[in-house]
């Protein structure tokens, strides 16, 4: 069965939009990822998350050339233009995207300035299986106390995330998905200390 592309979409936005206004909590869109009926070399949950966000309004960009086989695709899907990382208001990152070429689009995506934070990059990165255990400690709106989540991605991501999100407004907001249908977000306005050194 396919999704539909009204009601299932809006389902995942109010799912990312209660991730992103709780920092660390995980979402389930695996019932809707069950229906998509796309054959692409990416988690379902990534596509959706895409076909969610982007539009022919919008930019995204593929990090790495070995992916560049889903950029016509998602175009077509989404009717969003690729960009280059330094132009591009959604990046799009993949499981066998590699650490460097994550943490060379770390330090080249948009990021906003003080006059405009808006003109920022969204991330949507498929991670390891996401679960609340202890890899990263998160603190900030919308978190009571502080909460926790593994992702499987390097201390040194994290740390390059952290230089690019220290002065707020400026950074960029992230999505994670994983294989099982899951999202949780980690907005720039999440403060992200590593308690597990991978």
């Amino acid at each position: 069965m396919a999704i539909d592309q009204v009601h299932d979409l809006q389902e995942v936005f109010r799912k990312l939009l209660h991730s992103m206004s709780r920092p660390g909590s995980i979402s389930s869109i695996q019932d809707t990822a069950q229906r998509v009926d796309y054959d692409l070399s990416c988690y379902d949950a990534t596509l959706l998350c895409a076909l969610t966000l982007l539009d022919g309004e919008v930019t995204f960009h593929i990090l790495s050339d070995k992916n560049q086989h889903l950029t016509g695709k998602i175009s077509e899907y989404t009717l969003a233009r690729h960009a280059p990382i330094d132009e591009a208001d959604y990046v799009i990152v993949f499981q066998n995207d590699t650490e460097s070429d994550v943490l060379h689009a770390l330090e080249r995506c948009k990021n906003g300035t003080l006059v405009n934070p808006q003109q920022s990059s969204t991330w949507i990165m498929e991670s390891m299986h996401l679960t609340n255990d202890d890899e990263i400690k998160l603190n900030g709106p919308g978190i009571k106390n502080c909460a926790h989540l593994q992702t499987g991605f390097s201390s040194a991501i994290w740390h390059a995330r952290n230089e690019r999100t220290n002065e707020y407004p400026l950074g960029m907001d992230l999505i994670l998905t994983d294989s099982e249908g899951h999202a949780a977000c980690v907005p720039r306005t999440a403060k992200v200390e590593m308690t597990e050194v991978r």
